[in-house]
């Protein structure tokens, strides 16, 4: 087992500001109010769960295309986190992973990327943690 941490220090009422990091010390960005819902400097929560997710879906897609006898070129992965501010009650509604693969070997076609895409997008392990979230969509662009 292996056990990430991230932290996030704040200053103020709900007009301060703050600090998230990572314990590899890689991260360490401002957010805020302004940040999140105003597009103002710094980051927010939701552009980090973007980036994780894309990263790991990212990663158990490359897994399973290798395990398949394919050889990965190169993936590109967008995970695009919509929150509404649901009057006052913040709620992430929905995640658009959109994903292109250059993959060869193995004789791989547009249905067999598809199906592999969709694999990553119920099996990741960020897509299972955020499997709370109502909708999840994919977008898989096959370049062979």
């Amino acid at each position: 087992m292996a056990d990430h941490k991230g932290t996030a220090a704040w200053t103020g009422d709900i007009k301060g500001h703050g600090t998230l990091s990572t314990e590899s010390g890689l991260l360490n960005a401002p957010y805020s109010v302004g940040s999140r819902f105003e597009g103002k400097p710094g980051t927010n929560p939701e552009e980090l769960i973007g980036a994780a997710h894309a990263g790991c879906y990212t990663m158990y897609l490359t897994s399973v295309l290798t395990k398949h006898g394919h050889q990965v070129q190169t993936i590109n992965t967008t995970s695009t986190v919509t929150m509404n501010p649901n009057n006052g009650h913040p709620i992430i509604e929905r995640i658009h992973i959109s994903v292109e693969g250059h993959v060869s070997g193995g004789n791989i076609t547009a249905d067999d990327f598809q199906r592999h895409a969709e694999d990553a997008k119920t099996n990741c392990p960020v897509s299972r943690a955020l499997s709370a979230v109502p909708e999840m969509t994919l977008e898989a662009k096959f370049v062979g």
